[in-house]
C-alpha cells in the first residue's frame, strides 16, 4: 500500500520544464520581447505624466 502511495506521489511531482529547440522559443528571443515590452511600458508611462503635466501647466 505504502509502496502504491510512493509511486503515484512520484508521477505527481512537477518536473523541471527543459529547453526544447524545435517546440520552444529560444530563451534569447524571451529576453529581447520582454525587453520591448518593458520599453514599451515605460513609454507610455512617461507620455501619460507628459500628458498630465502639460494639463496641469496649461
Amino acid at each position: 500500500m505504502a509502496e502504491a502511495q510512493k509511486r503515484s506521489s512520484h508521477t505527481t511531482l512537477k518536473r523541471r520544464q527543459r529547453f526544447h529547440p524545435k517546440r520552444d522559443v529560444r530563451p534569447a528571443v524571451l529576453a529581447k520581447a520582454n525587453r520591448l515590452v518593458i520599453w514599451v511600458a515605460a513609454f507610455i508611462g512617461l507620455t501619460f505624466l507628459a500628458i498630465i503635466i502639460l494639463q496641469a501647466v496649461l
